[in-house]
């Protein structure tokens, strides 16, 4: 080899070498600094959510039903608020995972080329229409219709409190129309992520294409639907402006024909105008989120590491 041809391949060899360096150090920082805006945004909610805590008392904010912060002797209780949050968020999820699931199941192995390329781009539009939308029109297509419902039901009842179809049945139905998006999207491309050699097994096995898909590469697509289950919950979860138009934003026990209050939307309705302790247990509401989201993300990835474990 040609001295020209040596120095060539260590000018080359050089210049990859610095290009690599460039993008471990950039890639380094990027990393740095979404750790820290994690520690930054949990310190922060420490930090404003917990002096609500010692002045009111922890009993008193979780454990207590009775919300009415600026009344003359006011009370802080979140109890039913917490409730409606879980039993809302679980709800949407079991119905809006399963049929997530079986869409993209349909997309991604049963569904014509024509018939996939027409859906497919309604999927990702549903994705791209802002939550005020969604709460736009279920405030005048579904409320009206579960008002009939609920005038049906109670027709002549002296103790229940009508809510003009704003309960948590409609706040639960929109919710879980908009987590199918990124449970559709994310299911689908993790089995089309599948290997062919795994779907050819199995069909070769003497397996039907039904029973290939259920059994082979759903459970090997796992660990891509559990990420869209994690980010359909935090969808789920964390939305406000949809549910605070359907749900009656009231503070009651989460009961299907209950006008409810979410976590989120009790932030959102009352932050405006609060002050003092009031808004401190605001603060307080918000850092019971977070942890709450994180704990469900925790028990998620674990379920998930087990599973992991339990297939190899």
């Amino acid at each position: 080899m040609s001295k020209n041809n040596k120095n060539s391949l260590t000018g080359s060899t050089l210049q990859v070498q610095i290009v690599e360096l460039i993008a471990q150090i950039i890639f380094t920082i990027c990393a740095f600094f979404a750790v820290l805006a994690v520690i930054s945004i949990t310190l922060y909610m420490i930090a404003n959510g917990t002096p609500a805590v010692f002045q009111v008392g922890i009993k008193d904010i979780l454990f207590s039903t009775v919300w009415k912060p600026t009344a003359s002797e006011p009370s802080f209780g979140i109890l039913y608020v917490i409730l409606t949050s879980v039993v809302g968020t679980v709800m949407a999820i079991v119905l809006g995972v399963p049929m997530g699931l079986l869409t993209a199941v349909f997309l991604a192995e049963v569904a014509p080329k024509r018939l996939a390329a027409v859906v497919k781009p309604a999927v990702e539009l549903l994705a791209g229409i802002p939550s005020v939308i969604y709460g736009l029109l279920g405030l005048m297509i579904l409320n009206p219709l579960m008002y009939r419902w609920e005038k049906a039901l109670f027709q002549g009842s002296e103790t229940h409190q009508f809510t003009g179809g704003a309960n948590l049945i409609s706040a639960v139905l929109v919710l879980a129309i908009m987590i199918l998006p990124t449970v559709i999207n994310i299911s689908e491309s993790a089995l089309k992520a599948v290997s062919p050699e795994l779907k050819a097994s199995s069909l070769a096995l003497g397996a039907s294409h039904i029973q290939t898909i259920f059994r082979v590469m759903i459970p090997a697509a796992k660990s891509g639907i559990m990420t869209a289950i994690v980010l359909g919950v935090g969808r789920a979860i964390g939305e406000a402006m949809a549910i605070s138009l359907v749900s009656g934003s009231s503070v009651n026990l989460p009961l299907p024909f209950n006008s409810v209050r979410f976590l989120t939307t009790a932030i959102v309705s009352e932050m405006g105008y609060a002050s003092g302790l009031h808004r401190q247990v605001l603060f307080t509401i918000g850092l019971v989120l977070f942890i709450f989201i994180m704990l469900i993300n925790i028990v998620l990835n674990s379920i998930l590491k087990k599973g992991e474990k339990g297939n190899d």
